[in-house]
């Protein structure tokens, strides 16, 4: 019993080590698939970057990597590819008794993301590079292993869509959100808590000038609505098989990014309205609180994926007692 318990208990770096050199050496065509996928990494090492202005070289991860440390909200980028293969490696059974054979239209795909990438480099635009390298990855699964595969590993493939670095663009982005979570901040706090506070753009104020603070891009939920989304998309695929669920908890992702950043802005008012603008900046500054967004959203995604929760094949199914017609129950 022991022995079993523990086994039960494996760590998921423990599994890998124990599992990894069975699920590789079951992999078919893995020769193939691995030739291709270096040089696609070869392709885009020297011919991925044309921005030299920015960083003097041509090599696409070489950008990406300074592009990640340019903007704190994009250091994420370096984690992405290992969530993705840890991912894979957790729901290696579903690959398992598919039909896997090459797939001769997915040249079409890979046709389509060297068009992206020749787009991306004349118009330097490496974002969109970056998006082809990993649009090809998926391609490149597809044409070496078929479209059974390409249904199995699509929704971890798009976890690649966080690792594309926002950069300034994440300003124009923001500015709605800003502005959204502003008037629900100022919204309840008039309405609801009774603190008496106005909006201009997306600074909040009070009357008597106690305390006042600006919706900075950091607080308008961008940082929270990728890992929200990110932990969504994660959630949906190792808990569902159906796309309606998945949907529905991907969907979900922003408006309860949204609510968790509320809460943080208005406990930051009501420590101000209370202890003054001092304490709601400590608030603000503080590391502790700074995870304060993620709870809500947490918490609701624990909650929406009991409601949608499907029924596994092993699970039992309770059995009602049938009744024949004309038998008589009972009482002991």
């Amino acid at each position: 019993m022991t022995v079993e318990k523990s086994e039960e208990r494996l760590s998921f770096l423990e599994e890998f080590r124990r599992e990894f050199p069975g699920v590789w050496k079951s992999i078919p065509y893995k020769g193939v698939f691995t030739s291709l996928l270096v040089l696609w990494v070869l392709l885009f090492e020297f011919l991925g970057n044309s921005t030299f202005g920015y960083i003097n070289t041509h090599s696409l991860f070489g950008w990406s990597s300074y592009a990640y440390l340019l903007h704190d909200d994009d250091r994420h980028g370096f984690f992405i590819p290992l969530i993705v293969l840890a991912l894979l490696f957790w729901k290696r059974n579903d690959f398992k008794g598919l039909k896997v054979q090459p797939w001769l239209p997915g040249l079409l795909l890979i046709a389509f993301a060297l068009f992206l990438h020749v787009v991306g480099y004349l118009a330097q635009q490496t974002r969109i590079s970056l998006a082809s390298f990993y649009f090809g990855l998926y391609a490149l699964m597809g044409l070496v292993w078929g479209p059974a595969v390409l249904k199995v590993s699509f929704f971890p493939m798009c976890l690649f869509l966080f690792a594309l670095p926002f950069g300034t663009i994440a300003e124009s982005i923001t500015l709605p959100l800003r502005v959204v979570t502003t008037q629900m901040t100022c919204g309840i706090a008039n309405h609801i808590l009774g603190i008496d506070v106005f909006r201009q753009g997306v600074r909040i104020l009070d009357p008597s000038g106690t305390f006042q603070y600006e919706i900075a891009a950091a607080c308008s939920g961008l940082r929270s609505i990728t890992a929200v989304l990110a932990l969504c998309t994660i959630f949906a695929f190792v808990n569902f098989k159906r796309l309606r669920n998945r949907l529905i908890m991907l969907s979900a992702a922003i408006p309860l990014a949204i609510l968790g950043n509320l809460t943080r802005l208005l406990i930051i008012i009501i420590v101000a309205e209370g202890f003054g603008q001092k304490a709601g900046n400590w608030i603000h500054d503080s590391t502790l609180f700074s995870l304060l967004p993620y709870v809500p959203p947490i918490l609701g995604i624990i909650v929406l994926g009991h409601l949608l929760r499907e029924q596994s094949p092993s699970d039992p199914v309770e059995k009602k007692p049938v009744i024949e017609p004309g038998a008589q129950l009972s009482a002991t």
